[in-house]
This record gives C-alpha cells, sequence and structure tokens, in this order.
C-alpha cells in the first residue's frame, strides 16, 4: 500500500475492505479535468478519459495524421489536461503533479478501468448520455469498484437504473463544487441501493484524503447548496426589481457585510455563468410544481441576458462590465450600464460598527431603511424555504448550514442565521406579514425550543425532532473556540491566547488584528515556551483566523519610525529576533501549523519550528521589500539557513547558488500559491509536513508534537553558517543592478536589494566564513532600523496601511 492509499475495515463477516490506490475520471471538461487535478493534488494517480474527436484539425492534415492515431484519438483530453498549467485560479498546486494525470479514450481505454478503484463521471449533463457510459462503465469494472456521479441535479437513482446489483451498490452521487481544488464542499449523494458502508467509507475517505467539507445530501433536484442558493438569488433579483435598487446597490449590502463573500450577489453570478445559473435554476423549475414552480422560472433580465450573450466573466460582461480602470454596472430598465452604485443607510453605518457577523446581522435585519428592507425581504423567504424543505432534501440542520458554507462561502449557514437574528422575534415579524412559518419550527418554539442550535461544555448541539443532539463531527477536526469554553485558557493577553490541547501539548494563539506580530504576541510566545518547557510535552503555534499571520504590526512601527523613536523600534527588533530563537531552541518540540497568507512576521514564526504542519493552501512569503524593508526578525537568516541544511552532507555544493537563491525569493517578494510551492521555495523541508484537510491541520500538529517528543527530542545544536562575504556579495548586486537596468525595478528597490545582499553575504567577510547567528541577526536588525528611517520606506508604508498594496517609488 503506497503514501496515499486509505484503508478503512469494518468489523464482521459482511466486512468491507477499500483502498483506493487509482481513480479514472470520465470527461475532461473544466470540471473533469479539474477533479484530476485535484486528486493529482494529493498524489493519487488519476486516468482521465473522454471521447474519440470526429473530424482532424488542421494541424493534424497537415503532419499527416489520421482519426487512427492515437495522438488524435486523445486529442480532446489531452487539450484539457494542458490547459490545466495556464488555468486561473490554479488547480494544480504544483506544476509536475499533471505528472500522476494519465490520457486516455471512451473507445480504447475502457477495458482499463479494471485498473482502478474509483470512477467518477463527469460528462455532460443528459440523463441518458450518462446512462450509456454507465451501461459501458458496468461491463468493464472490476467487482467492488466505487462508481459515481459529479452531476449538480441529476437524479442519482435514475442513473442507476438497469445496472447490476454489485454495480448498484458501489454508486452513488459524489458532487464537487467548481474549483475542486479550493471550494470545500462535497455533497454525497447514496441512494436507496447504495451500501452504507460504502456511504461512511467515502465520507471519510473525502474528508481526510481528498480534504472536503462532506455534506450526506437527499437525492432531490439541485440536492442541498444549489437549491438553497439558486432559490436565495432568484429572491434577491426579484426584490432589485420589486424595490428599485440598483445591482451595484445590492451587492454593497449582500456581501462581507452580512458574511458573505466580496463577489456578493451579482458579481457571484458573473463569475458563475448566467447560463450556467439559468441551467441550474430550470433543474429544479423542471422537477416542482405550484408555487415553488413559479420561483424558479427563469427571469426575464436573465433570458435577455443569455441571448446578448452577456454570461459574465467568461464573456467579459454581465451584471458587470470593465471599462478601462472602472467597473460599471447594469442598468436592468435600460439595459446600459452605468457607474456603480453603493448603498448608504443608518442601519449599514450602524452595522460597520458592530463586532462580527452576528451583531452586524442584527443592527440590519430589523432596521426601517433600505437596507434593512431589503435585507429581511430576502431573508424573510429564503430561511422560510429551507425551513420547509430541509428534511426533504437533508437528514439535519447541520447538514444544510455546512452546504450553504462550504459551497457558497457563507459564514453562516440559514439555521446559523436564523439563531443569530433571533428565532422568536423573526417568527413573530412574519406571523405578523402573513407568512407561513413551518409548522414544526412553530411548535419547537411552542415546547421552548428558542434557537436551533446550543453549546454546553465546549460541545455544540442541534436540534432534531423535540430534543438537541450532539453534532456529530471528524475526530481530527479541532475548534479552538469551543476547546477554551471546554477547558479554559492557561494564559492569555490581546494578542494571543495559550490554550490546553489535550494530552499533554498546548496550542498558542494569534488573536490580533489581522494576527499581526505586535509585543503582545511577542511576549506570548516567550510565556508559552517558558511554560510548555516546565509543564508540556510540546507546543503547537495556530489559529483559525481568516489567515495565519499578514506580517508585523507595520502601522506601530511607521509611528514610532515618524516619531523619531529608534531606540524603541531596535529594542522591539531585539525582542522580535529572541523571541524567534526561543522558538527554535525550546527544549521541547515546537510546531507551527500555518494556514492561507502566512507573510513576512508570520513567515519568520514559521521558520525556525522543530517543524511545520501546514495547511496544503498556504501562501508563505518573506514580503517585506514591499514596505521599503527587509525581513528584521531572523527570517532572512533561516531561510538561508534551511536551504543549507538541504544541502547532501559531506557533498559539496555551490555556497552562491543558495545565496542567489535566497536573495531572490526575498528581493521579488515570492508567495508560494500552496504549500508544496512553498517547500520549493524553500520555507518548507523535507521533515514538515502537509495536512490533505486545512480542518485537520491543528490535530495533525498535536500528533507531530506528540510523534517528536516520545522520539526523545532534542533542539538543534547552535553552530556557525557559511557566507558568501564580499566576493559572494558582489555576484548578487550584478543580478539586481541588471534587473534594475532593464526598468524591472526602482531606484529605491535597488537601494533596498544593496542592504538584503549586504544581510545574505554576512558583510564585508572571505568567501566562505563562518559566522554565528548572532552575527547575521545584528546586521539584519541594522539594515531594517536604517531602511525605516527613510523617507521612501515610510511612504511605502503608509500606502500599504492606506491602499492595501505596495508602491513602487
Amino acid at each position: 500500500m503506497n503514501e496515499y492509499s486509505f484503508k478503512i475495515c469494518q468489523r464482521g463477516k459482511n466486512s468491507l475492505v477499500k483502498q483506493i490506490n487509482k481513480v479514472a475520471v470520465i470527461g475532461s471538461g473544466v470540471m473533469g479535468s479539474g477533479i484530476a487535478a485535484h486528486l493529482a493534488n494529493v498524489g493519487i494517480p488519476t486516468l482521465l478519459l473522454d471521447i474519440v474527436p470526429k473530424e482532424l484539425t488542421e494541424e493534424e492534415k497537415n503532419k499527416g495524421l489520421t482519426l487512427d492515431d492515437r495522438v488524435v484519438r486523445n486529442r480532446i483530453v489531452e487539450t484539457n489536461r494542458q490547459k490545466l498549467l495556464k488555468q486561473k485560479p490554479a488547480p494544480l498546486m504544483a506544476k509536475e503533479n499533471i505528472e500522476l494525470i494519465e490520457v486516455g479514450n471512451l473507445e480504447d481505454d475502457l477495458d482499463r478501468l479494471k485498473e482502478v478503484d474509483w470512477i467518477i463521471e463527469v460528462v455532460v449533463e443528459n440523463l441518458q448520455v450518462k446512462k450509456s457510459v454507465f451501461e459501458k462503465v458496468d461491463q468493464y469494472r472490476k467487482k467492488g469498484t466505487i462508481v459515481s456521479s459529479n452531476t449538480s441535479g441529476i437524479s442519482i437513482h435514475g442513473m442507476a437504473e438497469g445496472r447490476s446489483e454489485d454495480f448498484k451498490k458501489h454508486f452513488l452521487g459524489t458532487h464537487f463544487f467548481n474549483p475542486p481544488r479550493y471550494l470545500k464542499l462535497l455533497e454525497i449523494i447514496p441512494t436507496k441501493d447504495t451500501s452504507e458502508e460504502v456511504i461512511q467509507y467515502m465520507k471519510t475517505f473525502c474528508e481526510d484524503v481528498l480534504g472536503k467539507g462532506v455534506v450526506i445530501a437527499k437525492d432531490t433536484p439541485n440536492f442541498i447548496a444549489n437549491r438553497i442558493g439558486t432559490y436565495g438569488l432568484l429572491v434577491t433579483l426579484e426584490e432589485m426589481k420589486k424595490g428599485g435598487y440598483s445591482v451595484g446597490e445590492v451587492d454593497s449590502v449582500t456581501g462581507p457585510i452580512i458574511g458573505r463573500p466580496k463577489s456578493a450577489t451579482f458579481r457571484t453570478l458573473d463569475v458563475v455563468g448566467i447560463d450556467t445559473f439559468v441551467h441550474v435554476a430550470n433543474n429544479v423549475y423542471e422537477h416542482v410544481d405550484g408555487e415553488e414552480k413559479e420561483i424558479f422560472a427563469t427571469p426575464k433580465l436573465l433570458k435577455d441576458m443569455v441571448d446578448r450573450g452577456w454570461l459574465g466573466a467568461k464573456s467579459g460582461q454581465g451584471f458587470y462590465l470593465k471599462k478601462g480602470k472602472d467597473i460599471l454596472e447594469l442598468n436592468p430598465e435600460t439595459m446600459k450600464y452605468e457607474s456603480r452604485k453603493k448603498l448608504k443607510t443608518p442601519s449599514m453605518e450602524m452595522a460597520k460598527q458592530q463586532k462580527g457577523t452576528k451583531g452586524k446581522l442584527k443592527a440590519l435585519i430589523y432596521a426601517d431603511d433600505r437596507a434593512g428592507k431589503l435585507l429581511w425581504n430576502i431573508f424573510a423567504p429564503t430561511l422560510l424555504y429551507t425551513g420547509r424543505l430541509v428534511y426533504e432534501i437533508a437528514d439535519d440542520i447541520p447538514s444544510v448550514d455546512d452546504a450553504m458554507k462550504w459551497g457558497f462561502g457563507w459564514e453562516l449557514g440559514p439555521f446559523e442565521t436564523w439563531d443569530a437574528i433571533g428565532l422568536e422575534q423573526s417568527v413573530q415579524k412574519m406571523v405578523e406579514q402573513g407568512l407561513e412559518v413551518p409548522k414544526w419550527i412553530q411548535e419547537m418554539i411552542e415546547k421552548g425550543y428558542t434557537s436551533f442550535y446550543k453549546e454546553e461544555n465546549g460541545k455544540r448541539y442541534f436540534y432534531h425532532q423535540g430534543e438537541y443532539l450532539p453534532i456529530q463531527q471528524n475526530e481530527k477536526e479541532i475548534h479552538l473556540r469551543l476547546l477554551k469554553k471546554e477547558k479554559g485558557v492557561i494564559q492569555k493577553n490581546n494578542g494571543a491566547s495559550l490554550i490546553d490541547l489535550g494530552d499533554g501539548v498546548a496550542l498558542l494563539e494569534f488573536h490580533s488584528k489581522n494576527n499581526a506580530i505586535g509585543l503582545d504576541i511577542l511576549q506570548m510566545i516567550n510565556k508559552s515556551i517558558e511554560e510548555v518547557e516546565k509543564n508540556y510535552k510540546g507546543l503547537v503555534i495556530a489559529n483559525e483566523g481568516k489567515n495565519f499571520c499578514v506580517g508585523a504590526n507595520i502601522a506601530l512601527m511607521l509611528m514610532e519610525a515618524q516619531d523619531g523613536n529608534f531606540f524603541e523600534l531596535d529594542l522591539v527588533i531585539r525582542q522580535f529576533q529572541q523571541a524567534m530563537l526561543n522558538i527554535k531552541y525550546s527544549s521541547k518540540p515546537v510546531v507551527v501549523a500555518p494556514h492561507q497568507m502566512t507573510l513576512g512576521g508570520g513567515a519568520e514564526v514559521s521558520l525556525p519550528a522543530a517543524r511545520l504542519q501546514a495547511s496544503p493552501e498556504t501562501y508563505m512569503g518573506l514580503v517585506e521589500v514591499g514596505v521599503g524593508l527587509i525581513p528584521g526578525g531572523g527570517g532572512t537568516k533561516e531561510l538561508y539557513s534551511k536551504l543549507l541544511n538541504r544541502m547532501p552532507k559531506g557533498v559539496k555544493f555551490d555556497l552562491q547558488q543558495v545565496a542567489n537563491r535566497v536573495f531572490e525569493t526575498i528581493a521579488m517578494a515570492k508567495v508560494s500559491t500552496s504549500a508544496k510551492e512553498a517547500r520549493e521555495n524553500g520555507f518548507l523541508n523535507e521533515l514538515d509536513q502537509i495536512s490533505r484537510n486545512p480542518d485537520h491541520r491543528i490535530y495533525d500538529a498535536k500528533q507531530l508534537v506528540l510523534h517528536l517528543y516520545e522520539k526523545g527530542y532534542t533542539p538543534p545544536m547552535k553552530k556557525k553558517i557559511p557566507v558568501v562575504g564580499e566576493t559572494g556579495y558582489a555576484t548578487l548586486i550584478m543580478g539586481a543592478q541588471s534587473m534594475h537596468l532593464s526598468g524591472y525595478i526602482s531606484d529605491y528597490d535597488l537601494h533596498i536589494a544593496k542592504k538584503l545582499a549586504y544581510v545574505i553575504a554576512g558583510g564585508k567577510v572571505p568567501f566562505g566564513t563562518e559566522v554565528d547567528e548572532q552575527y547575521l541577526l545584528d546586521l539584519e536588525r541594522e539594515a531594517f532600523l536604517s531602511l525605516i528611517g527613510e523617507q521612501k520606506t515610510q511612504m511605502r508604508m503608509q500606502h500599504m496601511l492606506l491602499k492595501g498594496k505596495p508602491l513602487r517609488n
């Protein structure tokens, strides 16, 4: 069994032993190739199949090829495979992953289905076409092979009609959301014939290996997320028309302010594709009756847009049109594009003052202004629709909430939203307006249950048929908010908290704004290591913020620099450097578990750790040059050391190449696009780990701490570091000057590059001189302090704080 195998054994005579070592994906379009890419990202070899072309291209004719040539017969799938290297956002976590995707076709390679353990169908959304594919699959698959359809709404039961008993037992829907690498939701839709063991196996496999958030859905039109999401979008369209709102006004109040993505409503439709959305809505329309059918009828506006070819991002215009630097919005009345508008109301200003989405929602939803009325008229019908539908489409409330959070990027699912705005208060308003509240919700409130969820002793419960049941989740999911409620906090300040993870492991959680590193976090790092060395087996540094850490608190540093407080700044940088050394030389193992943006100071905290346990989506880089600085907390020294440690012992290597690589990585502010790329860039080494499921990162980090402790962990020995000295410095500067002469970097960029090169080279010493860590740290600190005192650096810092992007000055 190889590294990527996954195995579950069920006890008993009819035990199921499954092992997915290889997968076949049938259909190589955007979705099929995206699923193949995601399988390759986790190391699973995949056979990607598609139809055989019926005609030669001009290029093939000129080459003298025929329809019988293998290269022609595999052309469609090979073309789609190569597109994976160019698509944005990138489907592949590393370009070499494409080597795990093998191509074939549905005429020559059907017999190869015997090689695989899971077959995923991703062909056109047509029941008869799918049934035809499965008829062939049933003939060639080996007994026990799992087969699934990636349909977004066609009946799973209907597809399985006429198939063998073994096929039906191992058949189910696996609805990935697009793009598969980035969207967490995977809806699993079993049939009445699907083996319970297969369902449970696939749920665990898809969580633990594919890193998905899995929801079991019932075989109903559009399943869970697309059913609720489509309804909500159609209601919003109708309310925009009735209330006379503009596209931009609706988006300004249906985005981050209510815990939804920045794309809000209409930008989301543009990204999805207007034609795709119409197709999804039509699928429900064709399978429901009465009032619901009317709601899912395609609005005239959308029909007009499709007829005009205004399909959204893929056609260059939809609800929005980019004209030069301006983004214009569509006026649905005139079908012309106008300047984008935003809704400004008292309730929106009040909401902005509230902490957290729940507070913002409460401030908005009952407000008697245009924002409040818009949101109430969208939320009320959507919540009631979800309440009526919940047990038809899912087994329980959490399944619906998770589907909407993971599939549509909602911060709160429908029932969590209902709790946030107040179940009793909202239902009372609904009744007063003559809206029909589902009977089970009325009975629930009458029995004294006033929320769909409750928390007790760090555990979360949901309402189900007259009682609260504990939410079942994968044991590898650790939620720090609940853990703190259950076990309390060992120590804390405004920037961070030290938490008991159990089994003798502690966790340091950052919770400053943007998790930016200030003195409070540095103090907690030192206190945490001191506490762990006395009373624990090891420490995990992790958090559940949007990003792990976006760097140091540049606002405070800028203020100190502008006030001329360089003595204080010098002390702060010394403290930062010492805290990083404390992480590195702790007598107990420290494992840092970064995720998402891990920039500047975030990378500096990560580099000295005994090990890293990264989320697959970890975007790591030392980006200080963007604000006119170089790393000051030891990041330059640690990246250089980490790359040196990769060099094979006893073998001569080119020290200058290591210095060049570190210089290029920091001077170009390279940020990895995945944890795998972070490894390629030198931030992770071969001993550092990458969690397949980002939700398991903290659990995995804890296990890694325990493993290191049980193996008798000892901190690294302090040793001298060889540097390239004066001659190496000259080499580094030559590269920077060449970029400067070509106009790629500015005069000030070159100035910063010289400071960085001096630090990496180790100053004015001979090539190959071995220096100690403190010497390099002093060079870092001196360069950092000299740069922060310069006006152009302060201008860059100011610009970053105001605009959120680098200034090239």
